[in-house]
């Protein structure tokens, strides 16, 4: 049985507002049912135009829902009344490369060279695979995603180069075709699978290890499936080295004003 987050029902608006203040530090999965939850990527102007071609190259980890105007903090396209530096639970700044640290807020670190990306999320699937009666593993036990970082390449763009994240969901053997033709609906928000089981091929060593987000319950019927995954810009960042970038903390998101079924086909 799904594990309700207690912000399911409430609306994108409210937990936008209770993340500014504070009051919501944890990551967004289950929150805002029905509406689509966005990866963020803050770059400087001189290297936004190489991260938009990169993102056009790679659309599956990269699905672009809104790019700001220079400078701008506010949300305008997929969300009302929004501030991209308040607005998310939790917040990496890298400089080249390095994780820094994070932040709940990012106001003081605004530049106005800034450039900010919002992605789609597979937590905006989520409702549409729990609608079909296909289990959702981490919402369940109240967890993070497991995230992986993989061997399969991205294909470079200008300064940006690096490999694929991925997102694991245990499936039930005899719901992996319906899983696959559920999230395959929305490819603004990674869409079908890239890899089903055997993680070892894809370069995960240990399944109960992930690189981002936390470990979750494989049951002896299930198959682990893999979704490209929004912290790919992450692990590029890293391999890259650009001199500034603020993103997302994995897992806590953007929860926009979007419904999920508007992302669809």
């Amino acid at each position: 049985m799904t594990q309700k987050n207690i912000y399911s029902s409430a609306t994108p608006a409210e937990v936008r507002q209770l993340i500014r203040k504070g009051s919501i530090t944890g990551q967004t999965s289950g929150m805002c049912d029905g509406f689509a939850q966005a990866n963020l990527v803050i770059l400087p102007e001189k290297e936004a135009g190489d991260f938009l071609l990169f993102a056009n190259k790679n659309p599956r980890s990269c699905p672009i829902l809104e790019v700001t105007e220079k400078g701008s903090r506010t949300i305008r396209d997929i969300a009302d009344n929004a501030d991209v530096a308040t607005d998310l639970p939790k917040y990496r700044v890298y400089r080249k490369g390095e994780l820094e640290g994070e932040y709940t807020d990012i106001s003081d670190l605004w530049r106005d060279d800034l450039v900010s990306f919002l992605i789609g999320c597979s937590f905006s699937f989520e409702s549409e695979m729990i609608s079909a009666d296909i289990p959702v593993r981490h919402i369940e036990e109240g967890r993070n995603v497991p995230m992986y970082v993989t061997n399969i390449p991205c294909r470079d763009a200008g300064m940006f180069h690096g490999n694929m994240v991925v997102s694991m969901r245990p499936i039930p053997y005899d719901l992996v075709t319906k899983a696959v033709l559920v999230t395959g609906a929305m490819p603004r928000v990674h869409g079908a699978p890239v890899h089903i089981g055997y993680p070892e091929l894809i370069g995960i060593s240990d399944i109960n290890r992930p690189d981002f987000g936390d470990a979750v319950t494989i049951n002896k019927n299930e198959i682990p499936v893999f979704w490209a995954c929004g912290v790919t810009p992450q692990a590029v960042v890293m391999a890259s080295k650009p001199e500034f970038c603020i993103t997302h903390a994995p897992g806590h998101m953007f929860i926009s004003d979007i419904k999920n079924i508007n992302l669809k086909y």
